[in-house]
């Protein structure tokens, strides 16, 4: 992810709490906020200190930025997104925070449900 893609500024972290809508599952919360004047979408991470050490933290960061990096296309515009990991992303891997985050996205209505049918086979 580009700088300019992502949130960065508490301020702007706020206004997507205070103004956006939230959808959520047992893993992650994602917050998402319409932004007209955007070209693009932009990603903000909040992983608490209740979820692991720093190497655990960094990781689960790092597996939401890639996830998506892969989702980029079919990911709507347009959007601020903030995204909560919950205490149980700690113990997932990358293809679990992938189908996770896939369901949390498509529940929200900013993925398109057609595609990534794959991880919607429960186990």
């Amino acid at each position: 992810m580009r700088k300019e893609q992502r949130v960065k500024k508490n301020s702007e972290f706020q206004e997507v709490f205070k103004k956006g809508t939230s959808i959520a599952n047992r893993q992650f919360v994602v917050y998402r906020l319409k932004k007209e004047e955007q070209k693009f979408f932009r990603i903000g991470l909040s992983v608490s200190k209740k979820i692991g050490n720093a190497v655990v933290r960094n990781q689960v960061k790092r597996y939401i930025r890639q996830v998506f990096l892969e989702l980029k296309d079919d990911v709507k515009d347009q959007y601020d997104y903030v995204i909560i990991a919950r205490k149980p992303a700690a113990d997932m891997d990358f293809h679990d925070v992938k189908k996770s985050l896939i369901h949390v996205l498509k529940k929200s209505k900013v993925l398109d449900s057609k595609q990534h049918a794959q991880f919607d086979k429960r186990k």
